[in-house]
């Protein structure tokens, strides 16, 4: 319900927190490590520590395993990547350009509130949630294009203008699927669970809203993750 103070059942609360500070531990123990182990791909630096914010340990795992550059000196060679892996870590770039986004967007919206009039409200939304989803979206796609662009432009050889081409061509699909299962799993939390089960929407200052925030992004790496794979089948994207 619109407008109504939420009164979130204290289990509830304890998980999010927990979750949280579990995602948080993991993204913070891979920056520390990335730090220490560079990866070849400058983006990737970024990529990895964003996306355990909502992957926490599974995706502490991934980095592990399929992400991480062997230590200065060391021999370089690596097990082959499995496909799997390969496209869940090409999502997970995708995911991270649309959890910075979200991040941003939502805590921008939740300290200037009359942003909101940017993405529609008052003039094409009355409810809020929807324009701030638009700012959402917007953020998260520019800045998921901005990181596909830092991925593969080392690689290339054209212009700069044929090269975002090719981080749009690459990545508008997969951004717009992850940001469908996020909204998706959102609008299911803020329309349906939260006010049946606190009288009320979570909101950004709430720690429930970023544990639903977590859910819905792995909503969103559920969502795009076959496109990835479509598009890498394709040659449209290449695998990581």
């Amino acid at each position: 319900m619109v407008g109504v103070e939420p009164h979130f059942p204290v289990a509830l609360t304890v998980v999010a927190i927990v979750s949280l500070a579990v995602a948080g531990a993991c993204a913070v123990a891979i920056a520390i490590d990335v730090i220490r182990r560079p990866s070849r791909m400058a983006v990737m630096r970024l990529v990895w520590p964003v996306v355990a914010l909502f992957g926490g340990v599974p995706w502490l795992v991934l980095y592990a395993r399929y992400g991480r550059a062997p230590r200065r000196g060391d021999d370089d060679a690596r097990r082959p990547t499995p496909r799997w892996a390969s496209i869940a870590v090409s999502t997970s770039h995708c995911g991270a350009g649309c959890s910075l986004g979200d991040l941003v967007a939502e805590s921008l919206l939740a300290a200037l509130p009359a942003l909101a009039v940017v993405g529609g409200l008052g003039w094409l939304f009355t409810d809020r949630l929807f324009a701030v989803w638009v700012i959402d979206f917007v953020l998260a796609f520019g800045i998921g294009i901005a990181l596909q662009y830092a991925a593969i432009a080392p690689h290339r050889d054209g212009s700069r203008g044929s090269t975002l081409l090719a981080a749009v061509k690459a990545d508008t699909a997969s951004i717009t699927a992850w940001q469908v299962g996020m909204f998706g799993l959102m609008a299911i939390a803020q329309f349906l669970v939260f006010p049946a089960i606190a009288g009320g929407r979570a909101g950004a200052a709430d720690p429930e809203f970023w544990f639903a925030m977590q859910l819905a992004m792995l909503a969103g790496f559920a969502v795009a993750y076959p496109v990835n794979a479509l598009l890498i089948s394709r040659g449209v994207k290449e695998a990581m």
